[in-house]
């Protein structure tokens, strides 16, 4: 079966260098930033950067390539600077996205701030409106993530992210990634066969299961419905192993990524090790 585990990787020294930290560490998927996560404007990627990348990952035997959008970004922010520089930054990862061939961009829904939910998912849904609209190059999807629900930050529920998606003019663009963790600390219980049952049965009624295109794989330091988000390494939380083995051997999800976004360890070398127990997982 088509290996579709894998990590998110730094882009250090070049964005192909992303690429061949993957292979190097095993991965069959790779996630990365394409820019620095906590800085408004990236250094513009040049053409031959971008033909470098895509040739690098042609010939790495890798599966698929997903993009996460810089942390900053907030796109239910009311009218001012931050709107105006998650609008521009939004627009340029999905441009970047095109020229790099990546058809697959996972982002945070935002945080309503103040203002009540709905006005946020609104803000959300008007924003990615004009977006597609100025940037129709970007032919791939955009992936709305399942979030905890920490202070303010929408997508805590699949119903929130449903909102998006259907009140847009382009509901076509968009998929979902599913976080472990996230869906966990905002109270779906994936750790028991029926709890996980439930929480997919769920997703299906609401969004749909062909919607949900990626997994992040990460544990949860801190409980169910604790709506805090705070990874840590695969079967060393709250969540334990059976989410992931009970994801892992279900065939709806065989191609979807699954991406670890788990601390690196001091040298780096944890990524290897969490894929090597989530493969002792997988069915043969």
């Amino acid at each position: 079966m088509p290996d579709y585990l894998g990590a998110h990787m730094s882009i250090s020294g070049g964005l192909h260098l992303a690429v061949d930290r993957a292979v190097a560490a095993g991965c069959g998927v790779l996630q990365i930033f394409t820019r620095n996560s906590n800085q408004w404007r990236g250094k513009p990627v040049s053409d031959a950067d971008a033909a470098l990348f895509r040739r690098t990952f042609e010939a790495s035997g890798l599966h698929e390539v997903v993009s996460h959008d810089i942390y900053l970004i907030n796109l239910a922010a009311p009218a001012g600077e931050t709107r105006d520089k998650s609008l521009a930054a939004f627009r340029d990862e999905l441009e970047t996205c095109a020229r790099l061939g990546i058809g697959t961009l996972v982002m945070h829904p935002g945080s309503h701030l103040a203002d009540p939910p709905d006005v946020g998912l609104q803000r959300v849904v008007e924003a990615f409106d004009r977006l597609f609209d100025e940037v129709p190059q970007f032919t791939g999807k955009v992936l709305l993530e399942t979030t905890a629900g920490q202070g303010s930050n929408l997508g805590r529920t699949f119903e929130e992210l449903a909102i998006i998606i259907s009140s847009s003019k382009f509901p076509e663009k968009f998929g979902v990634c599913f976080d472990t963790c996230h869906t966990f600390a905002a109270g779906y219980d994936t750790t028991t066969a029926d709890g996980y049952a439930d929480t997919m049965e769920q997703f299906d009624r609401v969004l749909g299961l062909e919607r949900l295109l990626c997994f992040h794989f990460n544990d949860s330091k801190k409980g169910l419905g604790s709506r805090v988000d705070r990874h840590e390494h695969i079967g060393q939380g709250a969540l334990g192993l059976a989410p992931f083995r009970q994801i892992l051997n279900d065939p709806r999800f065989s191609t979807v990524p699954k991406i670890l976004e788990t601390p690196k360890g001091d040298n780096g070398d944890m990524d290897a090790v969490n894929l090597g127990i989530l493969r002792g997982l997988t069915s043969v």
